[in-house]
């Protein structure tokens, strides 16, 4: 199909229709770049994300491998550190004058809230194995210490559980 336009002198002019598709190939061109650029924010701010997670995780296996070791000490210090402890009380750790306690006031780390949990351990009779059953042992304790931070409005929590004996007694 051919149009004709009226020129400056007047007379007709020309215009095919591929002329007409210039604006659609710059709308297609202008779509593909929006796009693209959107792509690459969204890519990009996952990764800031994830990257975030990943060092708040790393802080955390550190939080907690350092209470593990604070509780150690404590151990080391004086076993009457550990047995006066009430099971299934939350405890937090404090570096203080020069060495590390426990008390129940909560402590806040950064964005980390660190807790350490005691609880008694029981070892069966005939195996002295540590089991769910049995006697009391007052020589053995499991303490679980958990790191717990929000994380895009999310509660995180990682924990690390063990046992302590006293092997100065």
């Amino acid at each position: 199909m051919k149009n004709f336009l009226k020129n400056k002198t007047g007379g007709l002019t020309h215009r095919s229709m591929t002329e007409g598709f210039l604006m659609v190939e710059v709308l297609v061109a202008i779509s593909i770049i929006t796009v693209s650029i959107l792509v690459a924010m969204s890519v990009s701010q996952k990764s800031v994300y994830i990257s975030r997670q990943s060092l708040h995780v790393s802080q955390a296996a550190f939080l907690l491998e350092e209470g593990a070791e604070a509780v150690r000490i404590l151990r080391d210090n004086n076993w009457g550190n550990i047995s006066a402890l009430v099971a299934g009380t939350d405890y937090y750790l404090t570096f203080s004058g020069g060495t590390w306690i426990l008390s129940t006031t909560p402590n806040v780390i950064d964005i980390f809230t660190r807790k350490v949990i005691m609880s008694n351990v029981n070892r069966d009779s005939l195996t002295q194995d540590i089991s769910g059953v049995g006697v009391d042992d007052p020589q053995t304790k499991l303490f679980t210490i958990s790191i717990s931070w929000i994380e895009g409005g999310v509660v995180i929590t990682k924990t690390l559980p063990f046992y302590i004996t006293d092997l100065f007694s």
